[in-house]
């Protein structure tokens, strides 16, 4: 071997261990790294907390009563039946603006309420409206709440079927057009109409839908309103003709959302009830929206805390209206109180009769009331205000004329309720101790309503801004 192979042999053994060398000491390095703990720096991203701007308060009211078909050349035309009287008010500041909403294809329409905010902070305002019709062909009182536009709604009641003439009313107070979704839950589901999909509604109107021609058939239904571009006040008018004669005239007002709870108060019986099936006066309607539930379904007489009958357990389908008659009631003012295992909607049906001159209503739930609100009575019988305590310490809540006279101070006892008389065309504040439920009723002679009392909504939410 000569000298300069060995040289070359040595100089690629020197390499080869010197690469040997250096990726075991890569590994180890590699290895070392992953098990050591490294350096870390743990910084809480900056949150910054503010307070937006308070903005303008807006209700929008239902508007007169209505009549369809009066017209015998054109049988779909709507017409006025009755101007709805308003009495309406804020809690603090400037008066409300008053806006008159355009009906479209009828003429004038609701009336809308902007209370701007005083002193830093939006403005409590409150109005309720009520109508009396006097006709062959609808007849009745109806009162019923202006309420904030919402971009989703639910309206419980009324009906597609013969005999019914209902009305679903939306209307746009604000200043961008609103693009609208009418969902009617039915004994097959959830169905979205033709007559339903896509309905524009202008700013600073009202559009009327006939019930009829989104749930034909129907006698339970109950509409999911989804509006985008700009939030809407939805209700419903609903009447009903027996043979050729008017059975009574409500405005159903829009609940906020499905919850597992569901109280419903200040249902108003007038006379006592039978099992008779045609004469039936009290008629729970629920659904379950998303998912099969279970409800309890309790009935309490006002200012009472056990209840009236035993509680039922009612199966729902997911999806598909039921309804239970609550039938041997004497006369009085009720709770009734849905409990389920999934969000529900729920509404009472409540009759004076069946007969000539006789009236009903749909009592909507009433939510949780926790911060000093105001309401408005409108004109009519005389209203009464049911409260309910569902906790287990009695509540002392104050109910105030907003214009100044002597408060109603009450106690309303663990688990139970009282209702109050107060005064017609005016204004109140409700300010309890503790959470409560609400409900104003009116009953007279051939006339009954109901109007739940909602929270103020007027407190400006802090936000945390990630900048």
């Amino acid at each position: 071997m000569s000298d300069r192979r060995v040289f070359r042999w040595a100089t690629t053994s020197a390499r080869l261990l010197i690469g040997t060398a250096v990726s075991v000491g890569a590994v180890i390095a590699v290895v070392t790294a992953v098990s050591v703990p490294w350096p870390t720096l743990d910084r809480e991203p900056l949150a910054v907390p503010a307070t937006p701007a308070p903005a303008a308060s807006v209700i929008s009211c239902d508007g007169p009563l209505l009549a369809i078909g009066r017209n015998p050349t054109d049988a779909d035309a709507l017409s006025v039946a009755a101007p709805q009287s308003v009495i309406a008010g804020v809690a603090e500041g400037e008066p409300a603006a008053e806006q008159r909403l355009e009906a479209t294809g009828i003429g004038p329409g609701p009336l809308a309420y902007t209370a701007v905010p005083f002193d830093g902070q939006a403005v409590d305002v409150a109005a309720t409206g009520a109508a009396t019709a006097a006709a062959d062909d609808l007849s009745g009182f109806a009162a019923s709440a202006c309420r904030p536009p919402l971009l989703d709604s639910w309206l419980i009641g009324g009906s597609g079927a013969t005999g019914a003439a209902d009305l679903v009313l939306i209307a746009n107070p604000g200043t961008v057009p609103a693009t609208v979704q009418l969902t009617v839950y039915g004994t097959a589901g959830p169905q979205s109409p033709p007559g339903g999909v896509d309905l524009v509604v202008s700013p600073g109107t009202q559009r009327v839908v006939p019930l009829a021609g989104l749930a034909f058939g129907e006698e339970t239904p109950v509409v999911r309103v989804s509006a985008v571009g700009a939030p809407v006040h939805a209700s419903l008018q609903a009447s009903i003709t027996r043979t050729l004669t008017p059975g009574g005239v409500d405005q159903v007002g829009p609940v906020a959302q499905a919850e597992t709870t569901q109280i419903i108060t200040g249902i108003t019986v007038e006379r006592p009830s039978t099992t008779d099936v045609a004469e039936e006066v009290t008629v729970l309607r629920m659904l379950a929206p998303a998912a099969a539930a279970t409800a309890r379904v309790t009935v309490t007489s006002v200012g009472r805390a056990e209840p009236q009958r035993e509680p039922e357990q009612v199966a729902l389908e997911a999806g598909k209206p039921m309804e239970l008659a609550v039938n041997g009631l004497s006369a009085g003012s009720y709770t009734v109180t849905v409990v389920a295992d999934a969000p529900v909607v729920a509404a009472v049906w409540q009759a004076t009769g069946v007969g000539e001159g006789d009236d009903f209503a749909w009592f909507t739930p009433a939510p949780e009331v926790a911060v000093p609100s105001l309401f408005a009575t409108p004109g009519g019988p005389t209203p009464s205000l049911s409260i309910v305590n569902t906790s287990g310490e009695p509540v002392a809540v104050a109910v105030t004329p907003a214009e100044g006279g002597t408060p109603l101070d009450v106690t309303v006892a663990a688990n139970s309720s009282v209702a109050v008389r107060l005064t017609t065309r005016t204004l109140y504040t409700i300010d309890p101790a503790a959470p409560v439920r609400a409900g104003l009723s009116f009953a007279g002679d051939g006339a009954l309503a109901g109007v739940p009392v909602w929270p103020a909504d007027v407190a400006t939410r802090e936000v945390v801004v990630y900048p």
